[in-house]
Formats: structure tokens, C-alpha cells, sequence
């Protein structure tokens, strides 16, 4: 499972021109499933991301989590993040999960990040989307399940 991380002042998602998800300060993750991945890679993700310090303490040193700041998330499905673009130009999607796995292991990563009291909107799995930020920083990280990164 991977998931780009971009810490921002605000962010939302928009669906055939409606909002569908909305945040203030926190992390807009966009995540994607991949076929070999379960329930541990949705839990080690949600942990590792609602526990990294990234935000600025008082000091401005990347001290303090989404969990210290009470800031919200916006979770966006991105199944292009399986792409493998190594050969040729244009990506294979081979490794991507099918969308029955996908969503269930998206949605678990949901559930998983709101267990925690984190305030989370989303956008809308295998739709097509707006999706709108202001990046803070801009901090911007790759996490992968697999430890690919």
C-alpha cells in the first residue's frame, strides 16, 4: 500500500462539481491499494501517518502529529500510485488491486485513522476527482507499506 502525505492548510474534493470532502490544517493522503496488500499494510499506514511528526512544534521543528495537532484528514483513493512506469512510457497498472480489494482495504484505513478521533472526509472511490490544496511547507512524503521507500 502506498500513500503521498502533503501536509496542508486546507484541501478538499470535489465530484461532478460538488464538494464531497473538505479540510482545514491536517494531511491530504492519497492512497493506493495494491494486490498483494491486507489489513496490516491499512494498519501500519494509518499508524505510521497519524503518528508522524511533521507539523511544526512552537519552536518550528517538526515535533508534533496529526494526532498532537487535532488537525483533520482528507483520504483520497488513487489507484494510479500502483503505476510502474520502469518500462516503456506507459504505465502498467499489473500490480494495482482490483477495486472489490481496493475499497475494502481503503475503507478499513478510514476506519482505522477515525479509531484514533481523527476528524476524516473523503473523496469517492473509482471516481473521477477535483482535488484542491494549499500545500503547508510544502511538506510532501512517499510512505510504502512494503518499505519499498
Amino acid at each position: 500500500m502506498r500513500a503521498v502525505v502533503q501536509r496542508v492548510k486546507r484541501a478538499r474534493v470535489e465530484v461532478k462539481g460538488s464538494v464531497v470532502g473538505t479540510i482545514g490544517p491536517g494531511l491530504l493522503i492519497f492512497l493506493g491499494v495494491g494486490q498483494d496488500d491486507t489489513q496490516k499494510d491499512s494498519l501500519y499506514l494509518a499508524d505510521k501517518i497519524a503518528y508522524l511528526r511533521i507539523f511544526p512544534d512552537p519552536a518550528g521543528a517538526m515535533n508534533l502529529s496529526l494526532m498532537d495537532t487535532g488537525g483533520a484528514a482528507l483520504v483520497v483513493s488513487q489507484f494510479t500510485l500502483s503505476g510502474d512506469c520502469r518500462k516503456g512510457r506507459r504505465p502498467s497498472f499489473a500490480h494495482a488491486a482490483r477495486p472489490e480489494k481496493a475499497k475494502a482495504l481503503y475503507e478499513h484505513f478510514i476506519r482505522l485513522l477515525k479509531e484514533k478521533d481523527i476528524h476524516v472526509e473523503t473523496g469517492r472511490f473509482q471516481e473521477m476527482m477535483d482535488v484542491s490544496l494549499i500545500n503547508d511547507g510544502p511538506v510532501t512524503l512517499l510512505l510504502d507499506s512494503a518499505r519499498a521507500f
